[in-house]
């Protein structure tokens, strides 16, 4: 098992992050996240109070379809647009969306008012069962078990699975704990991650009528 905590960003020559947080129409919770260094552009909009609506656009085929699964089960919505020198490989890109993806979700749910932050959900997919448990405490943990005996999903490198995922994890300020509890395809294995992510975030994000300020004997997440 893989426990990984904070780790310094990596350091980048020519970098701009602008964040945005503000209303959707509708009243939810929301934010735009601009990204740009040498060697990724990106510009990621959430609203966590959405519908499942996805418009996702990167360099990183795979990447696409777990970001558009993890929006449709998390009842999110999300727009990214993403370029990077994928001439090099995926790594840049997909760290660098999950960084952007993370600031975005930490920028919309402001000081968490109101939040459950506690999530969890089992999710199987055929032979493939993973458990994804989240608290948004505001300290980045990242507790990884996924195994695979593959390297490579296509053109996909699993690793890069891992580094998404704590890139998330550093920017939003979460503890997350990601278990394969069955699997054999690595595809399964993935998507039943992601969308196991997607359903404890949407339970850690709901409102509770019930808690006051934050659910915190500190006073602050």
């Amino acid at each position: 098992m893989k426990k990984i905590g904070q780790r310094p960003s990596r350091t980048v020559s020519s970098r701009v992050v602008q964040a945005r947080r503000g209303r959707s129409s509708n009243g939810g919770r929301r934010a735009t996240v601009r990204r740009a260094t040498k060697e990724t552009t990106i510009e990621v909009t959430l609203a966590v109070d959405g519908s499942g609506r996805y418009d996702v656009q990167t360099d990183v085929p795979f990447l696409n379809h777990m970001l558009e699964l993890f929006t449709r089960h998390g009842f999110f919505d999300l727009t990214v647009r993403a370029s990077g020198d994928v001439e090099v490989d995926d790594h840049h890109t997909v760290e660098d969306v999950g960084l952007t993806l993370g600031q975005a979700f930490r920028e919309a749910l402001g000081g968490k008012e109101g939040i459950r932050r506690f999530g969890e959900a089992t999710v199987p997919l055929d032979e493939a069962l993973t458990n994804v448990v989240v608290d948004l405490s505001g300290r980045p943990f990242l507790a990884y078990e996924l195994k695979t005996r593959q390297t490579r999903v296509g053109n996909f490198d699993i690793e890069l699975v891992h580094d998404f995922l704590l890139a998330f994890v550093n920017q939003l300020g979460m503890n997350l704990h990601v278990r394969m509890l069955a699997g054999r395809n690595p595809h399964h294995i993935i998507e039943a991650a992601f969308k196991g992510l997607a359903r404890a975030l949407d339970l850690a994000t709901q409102r509770d009528p019930r808690v006051v300020g934050v659910l915190s004997t500190k006073g602050i997440l």
